[in-house]
């Protein structure tokens, strides 16, 4: 019988021993108390409480933790009301303040960040609020984290997950925004019209230049070839009155050695004629009586010729 009472005292020791015996896990602290106050925060490894002396208050997380609440309803500046939900990421860096600062941390956070987030959008108009998002958010997480520094939190980002402006606000919006998008339409359908008709007529003023061009480099073209036409055509009368010229000279040598007198005088008559005319005329009128002596002067050439 005695056996069996110490087999139950160690039995107990043994349990009140191991139940005592507490391992802190990763990313984890134990905030305990002896007699009722602060005694000390466990960190990662195992460790040993005095049964009923001391006591595990709170077992607290250090990893990063997310609150998404629920839509709050907001009036902005400008008296509009609209619902807004929040996301909050934060994380316990003090387990003793976060256990001793204040009564319900959760509670405490949720209602600070309503709080926060009205006083904001309180100083905002419609506008602002729905393009102000970035600075929105930094506002919220730099008050926030300011105001649960005593309580052993810091949060690290704030998240405005959804603006809900009332139905009849989003119509008209809605309304402003296709309103705003034809008109930037127009605009682009104006601009390109007012492209391609300026493309159009420089088009035509380059073509118009380009023809106007053409038509002088081709009247160039016709005057020069003209010019030298005429030039020609003069070179050919001055070589062919040069021809004649030099046939009656050698006719006029031939018949003052053959011809009669008479003859001779008529021949010089025609030789005068010519000089008269100063190669400069293209035609030359003979007198009827004379035109038999030229006849005969080209048989005396011919006949000079032969013999």
């Amino acid at each position: 019988m005695e056996w069996l009472i110490i087999l139950a005292v160690i039995v107990i020791l043994l349990f009140i021993i191991i139940s005592n015996i507490s391992v802190v896990q990763q990313s984890r602290a134990y905030v305990i108390e002896r007699l009722g106050a602060f005694q000390a925060v466990w960190g990662v490894g195992i460790h040993f409480k005095i049964p009923f002396i001391d006591r595990i208050a709170r077992r607290v997380s250090l990893k990063e933790q997310v609150l998404d609440y629920p839509p709050q309803p907001v009036i902005t500046k400008d008296n509009v009301t609209m619902q807004i939900d929040t996301v909050v990421y934060f994380q316990i860096t003090d387990p003793k303040l976060y256990t001793y600062g204040v009564e319900m941390p959760m509670a405490a956070m949720e209602t600070l960040t309503a709080t926060t987030l009205r006083n904001i959008i309180g100083d905002l108009e419609l506008d602002q609020t729905l393009t102000s998002r970035d600075i929105i958010n930094t506002k919220m997480r730099a008050i926030l984290d300011e105001a649960t520094d005593p309580w052993g939190i810091k949060v690290n980002r704030v998240e405005l997950k959804n603006i809900l402006p009332p139905q009849d606000i989003q119509s008209s919006m809605e309304k402003q925004m296709k309103a705003e998008r034809d008109r930037r339409q127009a605009i682009l359908q104006a601009e390109g019209q007012k492209k391609s008709a300026i493309l159009i007529a420089e088009g035509e003023r380059e073509s118009a230049i380009l023809r106007a061009d053409a038509e002088k480099q081709a009247a160039i073209l016709r005057a020069e070839a003209e010019k030298e036409a005429a030039i020609l055509k003069a070179d050919g009368e001055a070589q062919a009155i040069r021809t004649v010229q030099q046939a009656m000279a050698d006719s006029m040598a031939m018949l003052n050695e053959k011809a009669p007198n008479d003859q001779v005088v008529k021949l010089k008559a025609i030789q005068a004629m010519e000089k008269v005319a100063d190669g400069k005329a293209t035609k030359i009128i003979i007198p009827s009586e004379m035109q038999g002596l030229v006849g005969m002067a080209n048989g005396l050439v011919e006949g000079v010729k032969e013999s």
